[in-house]
Order: C-alpha cells, then structure tokens, then sequence
C-alpha cells in the first residue's frame, strides 16, 4: 500500500480527526495517516460483513504478529506499520491493546458496569490517544493520563451519539446494564426507540460522565506540549460541541445522528492552532 493508498483510507472515512490532522508538521502528518490507516484497517476487519467469525479473528490474530515485529512476507502496510512502530518508539502493547479493543465487536458483548465499558473504550480510543501523543512528539508525562483520559470521553461520546444507530444496524447496546437499571430503562424500550424522562435521565448522566472525563483530560494538558495537541484538543472541543447539540435538542439519538458542520470544524481547528501559539 503506498502513501496514496493511505491517504485515501483517511479522506473515504470523512471522520474528524481525519480532517483535524492538516494542524500537524508534514512528517507528523504522514505518519499519523499511516498509523490512522492501520487503525480503520483492523476496525473494519472487526466490523465490515464478508468475513465469517473465524476469520476475522485470524486476520486480527496477523496484526498482532505483525506489531509484535514477526510476520512473514508482509504487505506493504504491514511493513510500514513496522517501521512506523520503530521510528516513533511505539510499544507493541499499545498496538495490540487497539487490536484487542475491536475485537470485541466481532462478537458483541454487554457491559455489566462502566468499569468494564472503561476497559473497552481504553482499547479503542485511549492506546489510539497513546500511539498518537508519540507521534505528535509529546514528552511531557502528564500527556499519557491526557490521551487515555481524552480516549475515554471520545468514546463514550460516540456511544451517546450512536444508541440508535448501534442498535438498527449490529443490535449492539453499549450502555452498562448498571447504569440502564440504575434509571430503570430497559433493552426493551431502548430497541423500541422509546424516548421517556427516564431515558433523558439517563442520558443526562452519561453526559456529566463524559464531561468529567474531557475535564480530566484538560487538567492533564501541560504548557509543554499544548502547541503539539492542536489535532487531539480539536477532537476535544468537536466532540464536547456534539454533547451541547445532544443536550439541547434532548437526545433525540434514535432519529438524529449528532454532527458539528465543517465550518464549527474549522472555527475549533483554528482555536487550536492559536491557542497553541500563543501557549493558552
């Protein structure tokens, strides 16, 4: 797979933080399309339909050789995600702790606590924050607690965003059954699309969680290594605008699919770009 090939990857996937990466240096910009690219390969291994289970795993199971420096006769990609991993010093572990997130989806599972919804959005989101902070040339150490905090907010806003989506098209329910009984919401209602106050309340409090969380994110920013976050604090302030426009309109996630335009895109991007200039 050569540098086109990977750059389409990012620009077919019209997610944000494809577009929040043009704020990176070149070389920086480069090797996080490839590292973005690896990324949507292994998601849609876990994801697209065409594959049986069993293969699915097995074309995981290739990536997890492949990060862990073995593999023989590697492709292209598989190549360059090796020399990616050595030229940015990334660990093994934090590649095969992504790997494992999307795994899985391959079957889905419910969540019985937030605790272990945790552990699924750390794989994910915070090793993906992980793997970038490296590449991105951060040094300070509060930056690590930065991405896993921030990977974790990221995620359970998009679970907040996609309830009805998630089920129409895989059944899935991410939401923990602790927190469902908690606001006596049942599976029953959330496959019926029913929006009640006790749904609403529900959401709600899953809202000031992932607000808690992005703050945890931010008391983690240093000075240091703000001008190197532009791409990740973008993503913060998107994505805490998709929880205001949830918020606002009441949550109405079985019939809408939350979006900030391009141009709300853009206005934070810029923020980003001279609040790290200016080190604020």
């Amino acid at each position: 797979m050569d540098q086109t090939s990977i750059e389409e990857i990012v620009r077919q996937s019209r997610s944000n933080l494809a577009m929040t990466l043009i704020c990176l240096p070149r070389s920086a910009r480069a090797d996080m399309q490839l590292f973005y690219a690896f990324c949507r390969i292994v998601d849609d291994i876990a994801d697209e339909s065409g594959r049986t289970v069993d293969q699915r795993y097995a074309e995981l199971q290739r990536w997890r050789e492949v990060v862990s420096g073995g593999g023989r006769e590697l492709r292209k990609i598989e190549k360059a995600v090796q020399e990616l991993m050595l030229r940015r010093g990334i660990p093994a572990e934090e590649m095969i702790g992504i790997i494992d997130g999307v795994s899985t989806d391959i079957e889905p599972r419910r969540y019985e606590t937030w605790e272990e919804l945790q552990q699924y959005c750390h794989g994910v989101a915070s090793c993906v924050g992980l793997v970038s902070i490296r590449i991105f040339g951060c040094t300070e150490p509060a930056s690590r607690e930065y991405a896993i905090q921030l990977g974790y907010a990221l995620q359970l806003t998009n679970i907040l965003r996609d309830v009805g989506q998630d089920l129409r098209e895989n059944g899935r329910i991410y939401l923990p059954r602790e927190d469902l009984a908690s606001f006596d919401v049942t599976d029953a209602e959330l496959l019926a699309e029913k929006m009640s106050k006790r749904f609403k309340a529900l959401m709600t409090f899953e809202t000031a969680r992932a607000r808690g969380l992005y703050a945890a994110a931010l008391s983690n920013l240093t000075r240091a290594d703000k001008p190197k976050l532009r791409a990740a604090e973008t993503m913060r302030r998107v994505y805490t605008r998709v929880l205001d426009l949830m918020k606002k309109d009441g949550y109405q996630v079985f019939s809408k699919r939350y979006r900030v335009s391009t141009l709300g895109k853009l206005y934070f991007l810029a923020r980003a770009v001279v609040g790290g200039w200016l080190g604020r």
